[in-house]
Protein backbone atom coordinates (compact mmCIF):
# COMPACT_ATOMS: atom_id res chain seq x y z
CA UNK A 1 0.00 0.00 0.00
CA UNK A 2 2.37 2.32 0.99
CA UNK A 3 4.30 1.86 -2.73
CA UNK A 4 1.19 2.18 -4.42
CA UNK A 5 0.89 5.64 -2.34
CA UNK A 6 4.66 7.15 -3.14
CA UNK A 7 3.84 5.79 -6.85
CA UNK A 8 0.73 8.34 -7.15
CA UNK A 9 2.57 10.91 -5.00
CA UNK A 10 5.79 10.70 -7.61
CA UNK A 11 3.12 11.25 -10.57
CA UNK A 12 1.27 14.13 -9.76
CA UNK A 13 4.62 15.85 -8.87
CA UNK A 14 5.83 14.88 -12.62
CA UNK A 15 2.41 15.89 -14.19
CA UNK A 16 2.93 19.13 -12.41
CA UNK A 17 6.06 19.99 -13.55
CA UNK A 18 4.92 19.08 -16.99
CA UNK A 19 2.26 21.32 -15.95
CA UNK A 20 4.64 24.12 -15.01
CA UNK A 21 7.09 23.44 -17.94
CA UNK A 22 4.30 23.41 -21.00
CA UNK A 23 3.51 26.77 -19.41
CA UNK A 24 7.40 28.10 -19.66
CA UNK A 25 7.24 27.23 -23.04
CA UNK A 26 4.37 28.64 -23.91
CA UNK A 27 5.59 32.15 -22.67
CA UNK A 28 8.76 31.80 -24.64
CA UNK A 29 10.46 30.31 -21.62
CA UNK A 30 10.71 33.92 -19.65
CA UNK A 31 9.30 32.58 -16.41
CA UNK A 32 10.51 30.91 -13.84
CA UNK A 33 8.58 27.80 -11.97
CA UNK A 34 7.90 30.52 -9.21
CA UNK A 35 6.57 32.31 -11.35
CA UNK A 36 3.74 29.53 -12.68
CA UNK A 37 2.47 29.11 -8.92
CA UNK A 38 3.52 33.02 -7.36
CA UNK A 39 -0.51 34.54 -6.95
CA UNK A 40 0.55 37.83 -6.06
CA UNK A 41 0.51 40.58 -8.89
CA UNK A 42 3.36 42.90 -9.61
CA UNK A 43 3.21 46.24 -7.15
CA UNK A 44 2.50 48.91 -9.90
CA UNK A 45 4.96 51.53 -10.59
CA UNK A 46 4.39 55.24 -10.43
CA UNK A 47 5.74 58.70 -9.27
CA UNK A 48 4.54 59.20 -5.59
CA UNK A 49 6.47 62.66 -4.68
CA UNK A 50 7.34 65.28 -6.82
CA UNK A 51 9.12 68.45 -5.41
CA UNK A 52 8.99 71.04 -8.32
CA UNK A 53 11.34 74.07 -7.06
CA UNK A 54 12.67 75.72 -10.97
CA UNK A 55 12.05 79.80 -10.54
CA UNK A 56 10.19 81.49 -12.76
CA UNK A 57 13.30 82.97 -14.67
CA UNK A 58 14.41 79.49 -15.64
CA UNK A 59 11.14 78.45 -16.46
CA UNK A 60 10.63 81.74 -18.68
CA UNK A 61 14.05 80.81 -19.92
CA UNK A 62 12.97 77.37 -21.21
CA UNK A 63 9.62 78.83 -22.32
CA UNK A 64 11.78 81.66 -24.75
CA UNK A 65 14.02 78.76 -26.11
CA UNK A 66 10.86 77.04 -26.61
CA UNK A 67 8.73 79.62 -28.45
CA UNK A 68 11.99 80.97 -30.57
CA UNK A 69 12.43 77.89 -32.11
CA UNK A 70 8.70 76.96 -33.35
CA UNK A 71 9.57 75.69 -36.74
CA UNK A 72 13.10 75.56 -37.12
CA UNK A 73 15.13 72.49 -37.97
CA UNK A 74 15.47 72.07 -34.08
CA UNK A 75 12.58 73.05 -32.04
CA UNK A 76 13.67 72.60 -28.17
CA UNK A 77 10.78 71.31 -25.97
CA UNK A 78 10.49 73.61 -22.57
CA UNK A 79 9.62 70.59 -20.53
CA UNK A 80 12.93 68.64 -21.94
CA UNK A 81 15.31 71.40 -21.01
CA UNK A 82 14.15 71.85 -17.30
CA UNK A 83 14.17 67.93 -17.33
CA UNK A 84 17.78 68.42 -18.02
CA UNK A 85 18.71 70.72 -15.90
CA UNK A 86 17.20 69.60 -13.08
CA UNK A 87 18.67 66.16 -13.42
CA UNK A 88 21.80 67.79 -13.24
CA UNK A 89 21.57 69.32 -10.23
CA UNK A 90 19.44 66.88 -8.20
CA UNK A 91 16.46 69.22 -8.44
CA UNK A 92 18.43 71.65 -6.52
CA UNK A 93 19.14 74.58 -8.94
CA UNK A 94 21.57 77.10 -8.53
CA UNK A 95 23.01 80.14 -10.52
CA UNK A 96 24.79 77.15 -12.45
CA UNK A 97 21.24 75.95 -13.78
CA UNK A 98 20.76 78.55 -16.18
CA UNK A 99 24.08 77.91 -18.34
CA UNK A 100 23.54 74.22 -17.74
CA UNK A 101 20.25 74.72 -19.88
CA UNK A 102 22.20 77.00 -22.53
CA UNK A 103 25.11 74.31 -22.82
CA UNK A 104 22.42 71.87 -23.28
CA UNK A 105 20.16 73.69 -25.68
CA UNK A 106 23.41 74.76 -27.42
CA UNK A 107 23.90 70.99 -28.13
CA UNK A 108 20.65 70.34 -29.21
CA UNK A 109 20.82 73.18 -31.75
CA UNK A 110 23.87 71.75 -33.23
CA UNK A 111 22.13 67.87 -33.75
CA UNK A 112 23.03 65.88 -30.70
CA UNK A 113 20.06 64.09 -29.58
CA UNK A 114 18.41 63.93 -26.03
CA UNK A 115 18.73 60.10 -25.84
CA UNK A 116 22.00 60.60 -26.10
CA UNK A 117 22.65 63.63 -23.90
CA UNK A 118 20.96 61.82 -21.66
CA UNK A 119 22.21 58.13 -21.58
CA UNK A 120 23.44 57.01 -18.19
CA UNK A 121 21.70 60.28 -16.24
CA UNK A 122 19.92 58.11 -14.10
CA UNK A 123 17.09 61.14 -12.62
CA UNK A 124 16.44 62.36 -16.18
CA UNK A 125 13.33 59.71 -16.78
CA UNK A 126 11.99 61.04 -13.35
CA UNK A 127 12.27 64.76 -13.89
CA UNK A 128 11.00 64.32 -17.51
CA UNK A 129 7.79 62.40 -16.20
CA UNK A 130 7.07 64.62 -12.98
CA UNK A 131 8.13 67.93 -14.97
CA UNK A 132 5.60 67.09 -17.78
CA UNK A 133 3.03 66.59 -15.38
CA UNK A 134 3.01 69.68 -14.39
CA UNK A 135 3.45 71.67 -17.53
CA UNK A 136 2.13 69.34 -20.42
CA UNK A 137 -0.07 71.61 -22.77
CA UNK A 138 1.34 75.11 -21.10
CA UNK A 139 2.80 75.75 -24.32
CA UNK A 140 1.16 75.35 -27.82
CA UNK A 141 -0.24 76.59 -30.71
CA UNK A 142 -3.84 78.35 -30.39
CA UNK A 143 -5.47 80.60 -32.15
CA UNK A 144 -7.36 83.96 -29.81
CA UNK A 145 -9.13 86.74 -31.00
CA UNK A 146 -7.71 90.09 -31.54
CA UNK A 147 -9.44 93.70 -32.23
CA UNK A 148 -8.26 95.13 -35.61
CA UNK A 149 -7.06 98.58 -34.86
CA UNK A 150 -9.00 100.14 -37.91
CA UNK A 151 -12.12 98.82 -38.15
CA UNK A 152 -12.44 97.48 -34.29
CA UNK A 153 -13.54 94.56 -35.01
CA UNK A 154 -12.24 91.02 -33.60
CA UNK A 155 -10.88 88.16 -35.46
CA UNK A 156 -9.02 85.12 -35.29
CA UNK A 157 -5.50 84.82 -34.80
CA UNK A 158 -3.02 81.62 -34.81
CA UNK A 159 -0.32 81.70 -32.53
CA UNK A 160 2.01 79.59 -30.56
CA UNK A 161 2.84 79.97 -26.88
CA UNK A 162 1.47 80.12 -23.79
CA UNK A 163 -1.92 78.33 -23.77
CA UNK A 164 -2.71 78.59 -19.91
CA UNK A 165 -3.30 82.24 -17.89
CA UNK A 166 -2.74 83.67 -14.62
CA UNK A 167 -5.30 83.00 -11.73
CA UNK A 168 -6.31 86.82 -11.75
CA UNK A 169 -7.81 89.06 -14.24
CA UNK A 170 -6.40 91.40 -16.57
CA UNK A 171 -6.84 95.08 -14.21
CA UNK A 172 -6.75 93.58 -10.66
CA UNK A 173 -4.16 93.68 -8.26
CA UNK A 174 -2.78 90.91 -6.07
CA UNK A 175 0.20 89.68 -4.39
CA UNK A 176 1.43 86.87 -2.98
CA UNK A 177 4.71 85.47 -1.79
CA UNK A 178 5.93 81.49 -0.76
CA UNK A 179 3.85 80.11 1.90
CA UNK A 180 3.57 76.61 0.35
CA UNK A 181 4.72 74.70 3.28
CA UNK A 182 3.47 76.74 5.89
CA UNK A 183 2.09 75.46 8.91
CA UNK A 184 -2.04 75.52 9.50
CA UNK A 185 -3.55 75.12 12.78
CA UNK A 186 -7.40 75.22 12.01
CA UNK A 187 -9.27 71.86 12.47
CA UNK A 188 -5.86 70.43 13.27
CA UNK A 189 -2.36 71.21 12.67
CA UNK A 190 -1.12 70.96 8.90
CA UNK A 191 1.29 72.06 5.96
CA UNK A 192 -0.32 75.13 3.78
CA UNK A 193 -1.00 72.88 0.47
CA UNK A 194 -1.19 75.56 -1.75
CA UNK A 195 0.07 79.19 -2.87
CA UNK A 196 -2.13 82.56 -0.99
CA UNK A 197 -2.79 85.32 -3.45
CA UNK A 198 -4.52 88.68 -1.24
CA UNK A 199 -6.60 90.79 -3.55
CA UNK A 200 -10.03 92.25 -3.20
CA UNK A 201 -13.05 90.79 -2.90
CA UNK A 202 -14.76 90.16 -5.83
CA UNK A 203 -11.71 90.10 -7.83
CA UNK A 204 -12.51 87.89 -10.82
CA UNK A 205 -10.85 84.08 -10.60
CA UNK A 206 -9.83 82.53 -14.03
CA UNK A 207 -9.07 78.86 -15.09
CA UNK A 208 -5.68 78.51 -15.56
CA UNK A 209 -6.03 75.81 -17.94
CA UNK A 210 -8.96 73.91 -19.92
CA UNK A 211 -10.68 70.96 -18.32
CA UNK A 212 -13.78 70.46 -16.46
CA UNK A 213 -15.29 71.24 -13.43
CA UNK A 214 -15.28 67.99 -11.31
CA UNK A 215 -15.76 69.59 -7.83
CA UNK A 216 -18.14 72.90 -6.42
CA UNK A 217 -19.29 73.88 -3.16
CA UNK A 218 -18.77 74.09 0.79
CA UNK A 219 -15.96 72.81 1.98
CA UNK A 220 -15.06 74.02 5.94
CA UNK A 221 -11.50 74.73 5.43
CA UNK A 222 -11.69 76.45 1.79
CA UNK A 223 -15.29 78.04 2.02
CA UNK A 224 -16.55 78.06 -1.68
CA UNK A 225 -14.27 76.06 -3.80
CA UNK A 226 -13.90 75.01 -7.36
CA UNK A 227 -12.05 72.03 -8.57
CA UNK A 228 -11.14 71.79 -11.85
CA UNK A 229 -9.51 68.21 -13.78
CA UNK A 230 -7.45 68.99 -16.89
CA UNK A 231 -8.26 67.02 -19.66
CA UNK A 232 -5.55 64.51 -19.35
CA UNK A 233 -6.15 63.49 -15.78
CA UNK A 234 -3.17 64.69 -14.75
CA UNK A 235 -3.62 68.22 -12.91
CA UNK A 236 -5.91 69.09 -10.24
CA UNK A 237 -6.23 73.00 -9.98
CA UNK A 238 -7.77 73.86 -6.75
CA UNK A 239 -9.46 77.70 -6.24
CA UNK A 240 -11.02 78.58 -2.46
CA UNK A 241 -11.81 81.76 -0.40
CA UNK A 242 -14.68 82.21 -2.82
CA UNK A 243 -16.81 85.03 -2.74
CA UNK A 244 -19.71 84.96 -0.18
CA UNK A 245 -23.21 84.85 -1.70
CA UNK A 246 -21.68 85.14 -5.24
CA UNK A 247 -18.52 82.69 -5.53
CA UNK A 248 -19.30 81.39 -9.04
CA UNK A 249 -20.63 82.62 -12.47
CA UNK A 250 -24.38 81.47 -11.54
CA UNK A 251 -24.03 79.50 -15.18
CA UNK A 252 -21.46 77.18 -13.57
CA UNK A 253 -21.79 73.65 -12.97
CA UNK A 254 -20.29 70.28 -11.70
CA UNK A 255 -19.21 68.44 -15.47
CA UNK A 256 -18.84 71.99 -17.76
CA UNK A 257 -16.13 72.09 -19.74
CA UNK A 258 -13.66 75.54 -19.40
CA UNK A 259 -11.26 77.11 -21.63
CA UNK A 260 -8.28 78.29 -20.15
CA UNK A 261 -8.72 82.41 -19.73
CA UNK A 262 -12.36 82.05 -19.11
CA UNK A 263 -14.03 83.46 -15.63
CA UNK A 264 -15.08 81.01 -13.12
CA UNK A 265 -15.90 82.82 -9.53
CA UNK A 266 -15.14 85.65 -7.58
CA UNK A 267 -12.30 86.23 -4.58
CA UNK A 268 -13.64 85.82 -0.96
CA UNK A 269 -13.34 85.20 2.04
CA UNK A 270 -15.15 82.47 3.02
CA UNK A 271 -14.22 79.05 4.85
CA UNK A 272 -12.52 78.01 8.41
CA UNK A 273 -16.90 76.99 9.71
CA UNK A 274 -18.70 74.28 9.15
CA UNK A 275 -21.39 76.68 8.50
CA UNK A 276 -21.86 77.37 4.63
CA UNK A 277 -21.15 80.88 3.19
CA UNK A 278 -19.34 82.56 6.12
CA UNK A 279 -16.72 84.47 5.65
CA UNK A 280 -13.86 83.42 8.61
CA UNK A 281 -10.85 84.84 7.09
CA UNK A 282 -9.08 87.80 8.34
CA UNK A 283 -7.97 88.56 4.52
CA UNK A 284 -9.77 88.33 1.08
CA UNK A 285 -7.23 85.98 -0.83
CA UNK A 286 -7.58 83.16 -3.45
CA UNK A 287 -6.04 79.85 -2.50
CA UNK A 288 -4.54 78.53 -5.13
CA UNK A 289 -3.83 74.30 -5.03
CA UNK A 290 -2.01 72.27 -7.81
CA UNK A 291 -2.42 68.76 -7.04
CA UNK A 292 -0.54 66.20 -9.46
CA UNK A 293 -2.50 62.39 -10.02
CA UNK A 294 0.03 60.02 -11.80
CA UNK A 295 -2.82 57.02 -10.92
CA UNK A 296 -6.27 57.68 -9.49
CA UNK A 297 -5.23 55.92 -6.44
CA UNK A 298 -3.64 59.76 -5.25
CA UNK A 299 -6.64 61.62 -5.81
CA UNK A 300 -7.36 61.39 -1.79
CA UNK A 301 -6.11 60.38 1.45
CA UNK A 302 -2.72 60.18 2.28
CA UNK A 303 -0.62 59.46 -1.41
CA UNK A 304 -1.68 63.37 -2.17
CA UNK A 305 0.99 65.15 -4.21
CA UNK A 306 0.46 69.06 -3.77
CA UNK A 307 2.70 71.18 -5.73
CA UNK A 308 4.23 74.48 -4.96
CA UNK A 309 2.67 77.07 -7.41
CA UNK A 310 4.74 80.06 -6.67
CA UNK A 311 6.72 80.20 -9.59
CA UNK A 312 4.16 79.31 -12.43
CA UNK A 313 1.63 81.91 -10.64
CA UNK A 314 4.91 84.28 -11.47
CA UNK A 315 4.93 83.04 -15.02
CA UNK A 316 1.77 83.19 -15.94
CA UNK A 317 1.82 86.90 -15.31
CA UNK A 318 2.52 87.54 -18.61
CA UNK A 319 -0.79 86.04 -19.83
CA UNK A 320 -3.95 87.57 -18.11
CA UNK A 321 -7.24 87.17 -19.59
CA UNK A 322 -8.53 90.20 -20.17
CA UNK A 323 -12.83 90.80 -18.85
CA UNK A 324 -15.22 92.59 -19.09
CA UNK A 325 -18.08 93.67 -16.62
CA UNK A 326 -21.85 93.12 -17.34
CA UNK A 327 -23.64 95.87 -15.58
CA UNK A 328 -27.13 93.89 -15.28
CA UNK A 329 -26.25 90.65 -14.34
CA UNK A 330 -23.20 91.98 -11.92
CA UNK A 331 -20.76 88.89 -13.62
CA UNK A 332 -17.77 89.53 -15.48
CA UNK A 333 -16.97 87.54 -18.52
CA UNK A 334 -13.83 87.37 -21.06
CA UNK A 335 -13.21 89.93 -23.96
CA UNK A 336 -11.27 87.31 -26.50
CA UNK A 337 -12.03 83.73 -27.02
CA UNK A 338 -9.61 81.07 -26.85
CA UNK A 339 -8.92 78.16 -28.62
CA UNK A 340 -5.84 76.13 -27.50
CA UNK A 341 -5.13 73.54 -30.46
CA UNK A 342 -5.27 70.11 -29.63
CA UNK A 343 -6.52 70.34 -26.35
CA UNK A 344 -9.71 68.50 -25.60
CA UNK A 345 -12.16 66.04 -23.13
Amino acid sequence: MKRKHAIKVSLCIVALIIVAAAVIISFGGDIGVYDVFKKEPEEKTFIRWVNFTPDAELINKAIKYDIDTYCSDVHLNFVELLAYTASKCGGQFTARSSKDMDEFAERLASGEKVSDMTQGMKSYDYYLEAYDAVLCGFVGEYQSEVIDKATGEKYWESGYGLTVFSPIAKGFNYGHYKDFGNERTYGYKRKHEGNDLMGSVGTPIIAIESGIVEEMGWNRFGGWRIGIRSFDNRRYYYYAHMRKDHPYVRSLKEGDIVTAGDVIGYMGLTGYSNTENTNNLQRPHLHLGLQLIFEEIQKEGRNQIWIDVYSIVEVLKANKSAVVKDEESGEYRRVYGFKPEGIQP
